[in-house]
């Protein structure tokens, strides 16, 4: 049994990861400030949850630390930048500091947002990334960039063991109604009877994982022995682990949107906007080093993950899982 630190324990990725984790007997300690993360997602599961900024000193001790502290959707993380950018950096920090003077093994939660609006497709770890230092997602984008920087020289410096995922899309069941990512968005206008909001045409494609691939791949990763993951990355010129985790299978917006209409059997129209500033015209992961690494690849198919997606929020609407 292992001693687990959440930070940001309680956002959507976090409370799938809390179960999971409670699940196999590990105890948890679910550390959230509650800017975003949802106190009904993590209580009365039997984990600690501790209210608290992960960018002031971390207590205690761990022997795996999930690092998944900051808002991760454009309307939460442009709120406040400046707090979004710290965030990222004065948190990496602190999760690094507990590491080392525990000696946790930490798996830090970057994004696919490193690559900003790609120039390669589909992206693969090696790729620098074509970003906007000075766009409105630069305090997304760029903050998890430094806080990669900021793992890398830590674990130069003192051998930390810590962890990379590039994050890509994911959905499921705890996502917030308000994130404004597309697939809550979506489903959440179709079932109200809401015009499903489409940005440019709709035919900018994503790649979408469902939660429970993803919380599969983290605790694989985790798990995987240091010794294996660092040759298999010097061999390929890295200092440190780095794995995206996402579904290879890419997919439009339009035609999302198109599936979600099926499943709610909603008769919403689709209204178009136009594109915001630097949104990717393509996302997709290329995923074999984690195919390499972890034996890991997505399995649930986008279907069956929407409905499962689809029934969680009509249960919320209806109040089964405290309203929305």
């Amino acid at each position: 049994m292992a001693k687990v630190l959440i930070t940001g324990g309680a956002g959507f990725i976090g409370a799938n990861l809390t179960r999971r984790l409670l699940a196999e007997g590990h105890a948890v300690t679910v550390l959230d400030d509650f800017s975003t993360g949802r106190r009904g997602n993590v209580a009365g599961l039997g984990a600690e949850v501790v209210e608290g900024d992960v960018r002031a000193p971390l207590p205690g001790a761990y022997d795996w630390v999930f690092s998944l502290a900051c808002p991760a959707s454009p309307p939460h993380y442009q709120a406040d930048p400046l707090r979004t950018l710290a965030t990222s950096v004065d948190g990496m920090r602190g999760v690094l500091g507990l590491a080392r003077r525990c000696g946790a093994r930490v798996v830090h939660a970057s994004t696919s947002e490193v690559y900003g609006d790609p120039l390669a497709h589909p992206q693969a770890e090696t790729y620098w990334g074509h970003v906007n230092p000075l766009g409105p997602r630069a305090c997304y984008d760029e903050g998890k960039r430094v806080a990669e920087t900021f793992a890398l020289e830590h674990r130069r410096a003192y051998g930390t063991d810590v962890r990379l995922v590039r994050i890509f899309n994911t959905y499921g069941p705890f996502m917030a109604p308000d994130d404004g990512r597309v697939v809550s968005t979506f489903i959440l206008q179709a079932l109200r009877g809401e015009p499903l909001t489409l940005f440019g045409d709709g035919s900018q494609t994503r790649s979408f994982q469902f939660v429970d691939d993803l919380c599969d791949a983290l605790l694989a990763y985790v798990r995987a022995d240091r010794a294996a993951l660092d040759a298999f990355f010097a061999a390929r010129g890295l200092a440190i682990p780095v794995l995206n985790l996402g579904n290879p299978e890419e997919c439009t917006v339009r035609a999302l949107a198109e599936a979600i209409l099926r499943l709610t059997g909603s008769a919403s129209p689709l209204a178009f906007r136009p594109l915001p500033a630097d949104d990717p015209a393509r996302r997709r992961p290329d995923i074999a080093w984690a195919r390499a690494c972890l034996g890991w690849a997505p399995r649930v198919p986008l279907d069956a993950g929407l409905r499962r997606t689809v029934a969680y929020f009509r249960a919320a609407l209806g109040g089964g899982r405290g309203g929305i």
